[in-house]
């Protein structure tokens, strides 16, 4: 479900460029979040593979951004998180080949929910982590 990745992804984001200089701890970023630290380091694993952030191991280790908030859009978060998939989705039954619209309905779909999807990276590339971060 993008929509709460998104939401956990940026507030862990937004802590994050909050305190930049610190390595922050799965479980400090679940505490403010208040949900299983699992959850957090699911996120966290996608954050990384998007090369978002940077993690060390060890006693003094945890997870900080791996660029500076003003050159990270929240598009950027948000791309990572939906990864391939869309925010809204095609129905999981196969339409009728035969019926008028059944025949067309999900090329049509496709089509506007990759609009839907780029619009909201439009609208998401016109604030920076920095930006939103400032507004705490």
């Amino acid at each position: 479900m993008v929509k709460s990745k998104f939401s956990i992804s940026l507030h862990i984001m937004t802590l994050l460029a909050l305190y930049k200089d610190d390595w922050c701890s799965s479980s400090d970023i679940a505490s403010s979040l208040n949900i299983n630290p699992v959850l957090v380091r699911k996120e966290i694993a996608a954050l990384k593979k998007g090369n978002l952030i940077e993690s060390k191991e060890g006693k003094n280790g945890g997870i900080r951004l791996l660029k500076d908030a003003n050159k990270i859009y929240l598009s950027d978060i948000f791309t990572v998180i939906k990864g391939d998939s869309s925010v809204l989705s095609l129905s999981n039954n196969i339409p009728d080949p035969t019926c008028r619209i059944g025949k067309q309905i999900n090329t049509k779909l496709e089509t506007l929910l990759e609009t839907i999807d780029n619009s909201i990276v439009r609208e998401l590339n016109k604030q920076t982590l920095e930006e939103f971060k400032n507004q705490f």
